[in-house]
């Protein structure tokens, strides 16, 4: 059985989201609809906002035995670049922290980094004609992991995209990749891997936005899908990706 908590990684996004300018103290009509927009572009994972959302999560039962758990912070600094006058750039890094425990009978604790994985979207700046927002891009695994049980020890790269759109204080949309090794150690099995994530927002007038999503991998190498329930969240800003 698997358990996540995401909680704790919306009090990152708030704390840590870089927004410039900043508003007056008294913000009037004009300044509360600049905020409810900018709550609106937290939900976008490809809107031009530089952030750095954390994400916790907490898995139990791992492993063939069963009796194995893990922590995993996700670091996830999202970085916009201004390409042309159509075009935005939108680098979102994943940089796993874990700490995992009897992931195997005898394995022990380990505590470090894992890989990383690097994705890379270019995103038109303008909605298109029916209000679609997207992004397509390459994404990369980098095999970073501190410990040979936190690492894939693989170089990997395979396409990535989002799709959503925004009307009426909601977002819906997915977020998906697939991931090929093209290097690496040979003794190590080779990645083969597609994630998807679903997700929906809703922002009310006064920026709070609850969110639904959910996670579901499928490892074409070794045969075996993953899934994460979908957890439901109340926040004052916007779920990280």
């Amino acid at each position: 059985m698997s358990y996540r908590i995401r909680q704790a990684h919306f009090a990152g996004a708030v704390l840590l989201c870089v927004i410039v300018p900043a508003l007056p103290a008294s913000a009037d009509e004009a300044g509360e609809a600049y905020e409810y927009s900018l709550a609106m572009q937290l939900s976008n994972p490809v809107a031009a906002l530089i952030s750095v959302p954390l994400q916790l999560n907490y898995d139990q039962d791992i492993g063939p035995a069963d009796d194995g758990d893990r922590w995993l912070l996700n670091v996830q600094p999202v970085i916009p670049f201004d390409l042309n006058d159509d075009w935005n750039l939108i680098s979102r890094t994943i940089l796993p922290v874990v700490r995992q425990s009897d992931i195997f009978p005898g394995a022990g604790t380990q505590t470090g980094v894992g890989d990383v994985v690097q994705s890379i979207f270019f995103s038109p700046k303008a909605p298109t004609a029916s209000g679609w927002i997207w992004g397509a891009g390459p994404v990369l695994l980098l095999p970073t992991g501190s410990n040979d049980l936190l690492t894939t020890d693989k170089w990997g790269a395979g396409p990535t995209a989002v799709v959503l759109k925004q009307s009426n204080g909601w977002t819906r949309g997915v977020l998906a990749n697939h991931i090929w090794s093209f290097a690496g150690d040979g003794d190590r099995a080779d990645v083969n891997a597609t994630f998807l994530q679903p997700f929906l927002t809703y922002t009310t007038p006064t920026q709070w936005t609850f969110a639904v999503t959910t996670e579901a991998g499928y490892d074409t190498s070794s045969g075996r899908c993953r899934s994460t329930p979908a957890p439901r969240n109340c926040c004052g800003s916007a779920p990280s990706w």
